[in-house]
């Protein structure tokens, strides 16, 4: 096959190699800006000028044939060699311009990355933003998010991963429950406390503190947590929280805003290890070189996420 003849298939390879990521027309359709259709008619003409099938079509997932394996993984390099020139050339000239797929957890979303956005697009009017917000860790490179903010300690491997700013999570109640059921003094009187627990991915039934005292480190402490309300978004715990449930535990970012009685922070001089990780994180795959617009975004956080509590 000459030139001529392979430069009109290259843009059904790289649908392809999308298509692998994405396992599904609609989220291939959904990342490439076309219809279902046409990723179902592209994979066709595809299929027809190879000669053979490379997609497998069931009722409920799509997937690709040992010799669509073979293609995209003889593809994706050059493909994202074009890719990454196309970028570099691009960040030569004029202003950052393109769009972003964003995602965040939905209290840090709502109280943090929200009221930053006016003026991050008055900065670059080329460039927009499509923000999810959702609590689940999501797959940044199956479902086409360009940047994930995410609250851990570890980081993965495969993503590249730039620190925001610092975490922590804090034990906090209100001020009528803590008038009625008293102050903890140690971590284990938590026993006799209802505590505001978390259901999401990362959820243990237990929490973990530690003491500091002079220049050595305490031996931690943990302890069997219970309670009758958990949720999976720490907005919602921190209004229960401040309803007078009980004892919670949240990233700090949480704990500002409350709407009604102010939370106390509830046994001050321990460090709760938590569920929420130690550092606001910009997560974005393992990818050669970064676009203009992941930069100032990116950037644009760490200047204004570092002077907010």
């Amino acid at each position: 096959m000459n030139s001529d003849q392979l430069g009109p298939l290259l843009a059904d390879i790289h649908l392809l190699t999308v298509l692998s990521q994405a396992a599904s027309f609609t989220k291939t359709a959904e990342r490439l800006g076309v219809s279902k259709a046409s990723v179902s008619a592209r994979v066709s003409a595809l299929e027809k000028a190879m000669g053979l099938p490379l997609v497998r079509r069931t009722t409920r997932q799509v997937s690709l044939t040992e010799a669509a394996h073979n293609l995209v993984a003889e593809a994706s390099p050059a493909l994202e060699r074009i890719d990454a020139s196309v970028l570099a050339i691009k960040d030569l000239v004029g202003v950052p311009r393109g769009k972003l797929r964003v995602t965040a957890p939905v209290a840090l979303g709502r109280q943090h990355l929200a009221p930053l956005i006016p003026a991050f697009l008055q900065q670059y009017p080329e460039i927009s933003i499509e923000l999810e917000l959702v609590d689940r860790l999501v797959n940044l490179l199956h479902e086409g998010f360009d940047v994930a903010i995410r609250h851990t300690s570890s980081p993965p491997e495969s993503c590249i991963a730039w620190k925001l700013r610092s975490s922590r999570s804090v034990l906090v109640a209100s001020q009528s429950y803590l008038g009625q059921h008293g102050v903890p003094e140690h971590p284990r009187d938590l026993l006799e406390h209802n505590c505001v627990l978390y259901s999401g991915e990362r959820a243990t039934g237990v929490w973990t503190f530690v003491r500091e005292r002079g220049k050595g480190r305490s031996v931690p402490v943990t302890v069997p947590v219970y309670g009758n309300f958990r949720a999976n978004n720490s907005e919602v715990m921190r209004e229960v929280v401040a309803g007078g449930v009980g004892v919670g535990m949240l990233p700090d970012f949480s704990v500002v805003s409350v709407q009604g009685e102010e939370l106390v922070e509830v046994l001050p001089k321990w460090r709760v290890q938590g569920y929420f990780g130690s550092h606001l994180y910009a997560l974005r795959p393992w990818s050669a070189n970064v676009p203009k617009p992941v930069k100032c975004f990116v950037g644009f956080l760490r200047e204004h996420l570092a002077t907010r509590s």
